[in-house]
């Protein structure tokens, strides 16, 4: 199969991206002829050494620039011979709407970030993928037909992404608690650096590790700064490969307030991390509800203090809930996305192709 995949760029910050980026590459190993549009990014040379092709479309907000991005698209689009065209954020999938709708050609829309009043707009593909069952009630909820959603979970193992990787573990003190994400409200570090403020309290050996970068971090800081823990909290900053710090880290926390399937629990679990997250959106999904990470409320620092307590109190639990993180790991793999978008491409594709099929028997 054709397919083209849109997206504002292809830049590393972006979770997004990864998940696009990870799905192309798949999609090209499984045999079909894969190109990305946007703005372009640090990814383009790992595509094209996987076999995806890439042309640059302007996503900026401006009247101008999008106009120029519909023709530019829609000449893409046409050359390419695209048979189907998945947009992965709000602008793309404006911006494909309309070509696709002339042309006949099915749009598949992926909701990544449903928190965002925009996600609304994915409602316009032909089939929407929704990152998680949460996600997906959710886009219900927003008027979005059941009958034109599919959930697709989010998974990392085996990503093109992440191969040459480094194995060898960070060098962190122990007992070793670890953060990995963007420096954003949703994310909840205030509540971790409050929980962290309570367990040091009782276990004063324990370390907490900060890594990412955001535009929070100063404000992050200067949290960290009032409180009694501040000289056991490190903030490491952006770190291109965070995969060190998991083999190394004894609990892996992520406190999130919204978070429609973080790729970073696959990878942490992969790692083999104990991990306690919250409640919230596709969190207890890629812990099998609890199976294979801890699951706490949201915005409750007390309880998340309480869980990483009770793993520091008795460090045979953190073994077991490293064993425990392994529970059907083989669902987070690339190749299991690869295969279950396709089936959402086919049957968005079915219509268009037995059309096709029966002119050509006339």
């Amino acid at each position: 199969m054709r397919i083209l995949h849109i997206l504002n760029h292809t830049q590393r910050q972006n979770g997004h991206v990864h998940a696009a980026v990870d799905l192309a590459c798949a999609q090209a190993a499984l045999g079909h002829d894969v190109c990305i549009a946007s703005g372009g990014g640090d990814f383009d040379p790992l595509l094209h050494s996987k076999g995806v092709s890439t042309v640059r479309v302007d996503h900026k907000r401006s009247i101008p620039s999008l106009a120029k991005a519909v023709f530019s698209l829609r000449r893409h689009i046409r050359e390419f011979g695209a048979e189907v065209v998945h947009a992965h954020m709000m602008t793309s999938a404006v911006l494909a709407f309309p070509i696709c709708k002339i042309a006949g050609i099915p749009l598949i829309t992926t909701v990544h970030n449903e928190f965002e009043k925009s996600a609304t707009l994915m409602g316009l593909g032909t089939r929407v993928i929704a990152v998680s069952d949460a996600v997906g009630a959710a886009m219900q909820r927003r008027g979005v037909s059941a009958s034109k959603l599919n959930v697709v979970l989010n998974g990392t193992i085996g990503s093109s992404r992440l191969e040459g990787r480094m194995e060898e573990p960070a060098a962190l003190l122990s007992p070793s608690i670890l953060f990995v994400g963007g420096l954003h409200p949703r994310k909840g570090l205030p509540d971790l650096f409050h929980a962290f403020d309570i367990v040091h309290e009782s276990f004063p050996a324990a370390r907490l590790y900060v890594v990412g970068d955001g535009p929070f971090r100063k404000s992050y800081e200067e949290t960290v700064s009032s409180l009694a823990c501040a000289a056991a909290v490190t903030f490491v900053g952006s770190a291109r490969d965070p995969y060190p710090y998991m083999l190394a880290a004894d609990i892996f926390v992520l406190p999130s307030h919204a978070d429609p399937a973080p790729l970073v629990l696959s990878e942490a679990r992969e790692a083999g991390c104990a991990i306690i997250g919250t409640e919230v959106d596709g969190i207890p999904q890629l812990l099998e509800d609890g199976k294979a990470g801890i699951l706490v409320p949201p915005r409750d620092p007390s309880s998340l203090a309480n869980a990483i307590s009770d793993l520091l109190r008795v460090p045979e639990q953190i073994a077991t809930w490293k064993v425990k993180s392994q529970l059907r790991i083989e669902n987070l793999t690339i190749d299991r996305v690869a295969r279950e978008t396709m089936q959402v491409y086919l049957a968005a594709a079915a219509p268009r192709r037995a059309k096709m099929a029966a002119a050509e028997q006339k």
